[in-house]
């Protein structure tokens, strides 16, 4: 350096935003070196070059020391720069460079922004499920999250590249996230790596170290301050434990080598903390289950459809906690038809309280300049903030909760006579090898496709994959997803599809096509599906795929002929694998209205949720038994737009959002009118 000012800058993630007045602390690390004598010149100042603030630090020496100054802005401007600037003869070394505003949720150093956290407080939830789905077993193991590396030091932890590619620097740690729990007074539920990623796991002899940063993040979260882990809390600014009592054992991990884990962690954990409740990602045979979390995203029909998905669960069985889900096919950014699915699909959730004990939406929050997801709860940037339809409809049932479930029915009108399937056959695979042979289509007596290859693809053309014909087989060799071929007609219907598979290797097991119009509108029945773990019959409309009907667990081994057999009767769907019946159901319409029925017992108000997924008003009798008398007024409070795909953004942040009223004409058998696409919450009262 030869004179004039030397400087570097940072504009931040999409804005650097400062306004008149606000303080700013600002910290970084440098040292010097070449006879630099200072100072440092650290400002605030816009993109053409005039300075809203600023100031030096001095004593730069060739020792690493950290250096803290403060900022206070003369002036507004989102797009801010901070500066940092010298113009005397030397070099310098910066490193950790921080700037964050004074004004933090509860004025933390290195804290949240207010805004982003009241969102979340206005929602009013019981837990928070972190530090997230995928980020926690990331695409390598290399790419984990270690929770151990998120503590401390803001400046000492260790970044890592996520899933959803980009360094995350893990300024928001593990007790960063027990914190907010605490302060939101919401349930921490940790999930913890249990040795295993998108493409590879830790080897059984090595799982050890695994473990047991699952048995220390439990007491740096409720130790004492005698133990190690506990007084590092301490050291970190929490004497108190945060008294963690949910921990979750991996992230949609499964088959084998989640069975073996799950054990070791399970055993090791119950050994130590048997208080500790556990939840599981899939069913496990070895090892108590007490609680299994459940991920759904699909379509707006699938969510309604499955409204009554809990009904007939089995009450022995392990209690469910849906940890993550919503509409994320025709949903835009996140629009009035998702939030109304969304809805529907939660009335079901809280009609079976007894079985779901646990739901939460996912995900949270998205930088709007960044999505790599849709769509998200919260969006921002980096000065404004606003929630979708789903997050208002998320609000409405956590601020609107009974304490008993009442009964519930809704009667609906009948619909005229439904069309039957129809479609013609196909076979697929997924990251999977296999074969496939003696295909066979029989419609009562007639028989409408017998093929057995022995001289070549027949009526079947690919549609995706590497297929060939060879020794009397239709053989798939690619390990691509979504390879199929089809004979499609769109005229068959009341038939039986028979035909034998083989896999040769991969990840999950046979794609089996009926009811096949063409390429994107047909169904399959997906046997070894999702990493080899279930079977379930999935339905594709225009190229949106989503399952129908129960998934059952199950998986396909190697080597090994299957008979496979489906029936489809009108709109009734059975399945058989070899010769056991895996499937029976029908394929029904998804309802248009969905309901249940709440007491709040302090005040002896009756909440009625009813969801209408439909274009036309909906006028609806609510006949209320065992009340002798209501009060004549209540209230409603209604989320509904004129266009199920309108969304909400900066310009219209409450375009889409609940409007409350007062409903008259209350008894114990009044009239309704739910309009077109709404989620109606209607609050009426016992008189005395």
């Amino acid at each position: 350096m030869n004179g004039g000012r030397v400087a570097v800058f940072n504009e931040g993630y999409w804005g650097l935003p400062v306004k008149k007045g606000a303080g700013y602390r600002c910290s970084f690390y440098a040292r010097s070196e070449g006879g630099f004598a200072g100072p440092i010149h650290v400002s605030l100042e816009g993109k053409d070059g005039k300075v809203y603030a600023s100031t030096e630090v001095k004593r730069v020496s060739a020792v690493w020391k950290k250096f803290r100054c403060a900022l206070v802005s003369k002036a507004e401007d989102d797009n801010a720069r901070l500066v940092l600037s010298v113009s005397s003869p030397g070099r310098v070394f910066l490193d950790m460079v921080s700037l964050f505003p004074e004004k933090t949720y509860k004025r933390r150093a290195n804290g949240l922004r207010p805004d982003l956290v009241k969102m979340l407080a206005d929602m009013r939830p019981s837990f928070c499920r972190f530090p997230g789905g995928c980020f926690v077993e990331g695409d390598r193991i290399a790419n984990a999250f270690r929770w151990k590396q998120t503590i401390g030091d803001p400046a000492a932890r260790k970044t890592h590249w996520n899933l959803w590619g980009y360094y995350s620097t893990n300024g928001l740690g593990f007790h960063e996230y027990l914190q907010l729990c605490e302060d939101l007074r919401m349930e921490p539920v940790f999930v913890i790596n249990c040795g295993m990623a998108h493409e590879d796991v830790v080897p059984m002899e090595k799982i050890d170290e695994w473990v047991q940063d699952a048995l220390d993040a439990i007491e740096y979260a409720n130790g004492s301050t005698s133990t190690t882990w506990g007084a590092l809390r301490a050291a970190n600014g929490h004497p108190k434990p945060f008294n963690l009592k949910f921990i979750e054992i991996g992230n949609e991990n499964s088959g084998p080598a989640y069975e073996e884990r799950y054990a070791r962690f399970y055993d090791a954990i119950k050994a130590r903390y048997p208080q500790i409740k556990i939840i599981a990602n899939v069913p496990v045979k070895s090892r108590p289950v007490e609680i299994l979390d459940e991920h759904y995203y699909s379509t707006p029909e699938w969510f309604m459809a499955n409204s009554t998905r809990y009904d007939k669960y089995d009450r022995k069985g392990p209690k469910i906690y849906v940890g993550e889900y919503a509409v994320t096919q025709r949903c835009g950014k996140g629009n009035l038809l998702a939030a109304v699915a969304e809805a529907a699909f939660m009335i079901g959730m809280e009609r079976n309280a007894d079985v779901v004990q646990m739901a939460s939406y996912a995900p949270l929050f998205v930088n709007v300049n960044d999505r790599r997801w849709n769509p998200d709860a919260i969006c921002f940037d980096a000065t404004r903030v606003y929630g979708t339809p789903s997050y208002h409809v998320q609000k409405l049932f956590s601020r609107n909760r009974g304490d008993v479930v009442l009964g519930t029915q809704v009667i609906h009108e009948v619909s005229g006579q439904l069309q039957p399937i129809k479609g013609g056959v196909g076979v697929g695979t997924w990251a999977t090898q296999a074969e496939f042979a003696n295909i066979k289509v029989v419609q009562g007596s007639k028989t409408l496709l017998e093929h057995d290859f022995s001289g070549g693809m027949g009526p079947f053309e690919a549609v995706s994959g590497a297929w060939e014909v060879k020794g009397g087989v239709l053989r798939q060799t690619s390990g691509a997803l979504n390879c199929r071929v089809l004979a499609a007609n769109r005229d068959w219907s009341d038939y039986s599809f028979s035909l034998r598979a083989r896999k040769l290797g991969g990840r999950e097991g046979f794609l089996i096509i009926f009811g096949a119009s063409d390429p994107r509108n047909l169904y399959w029945w997906n046997i070894g599906g999702w990493g080899n773990t279930m079977h379930a019959v999935e339905k594709e409309t225009d190229g949106l795929r989503s399952i129908i009907g129960d998934s059952v667990p199950g998986r396909i081994e190697e080597n090994r002929w299957y008979d496979i057999r489906v029936s489809i009767r009108g709109r009734r769907i059975q399945c058989y694998l070899d010769g056991k019946l895996v499937h029976d159901f029908e394929d029904a319409p998804p309802p248009k209205v969905v309901a249940v029925a709440t007491k709040i017992q302090k005040t002896g108000e009756i909440l009625i949720k009813a969801v209408n997924f439909s274009a036309e008003d909906r006028d609806a009798v609510i006949e209320i038994r065992g009340v002798r008398r209501l009060k004549p007024y209540g209230t409603a409070i209604v989320l509904t737009s004129k266009n199920p795909e309108d969304e909400n953004s900066f310009e219209e942040p409450n375009k889409v959002a609940p409007v409350t009223r007062r409903l008259s004409g209350v008894s114990t058998n009044f009239q309704y009118r739910m309009p077109p696409w709404s989620v109606n919450f209607l609050k009426v009262a016992e008189a005395k």
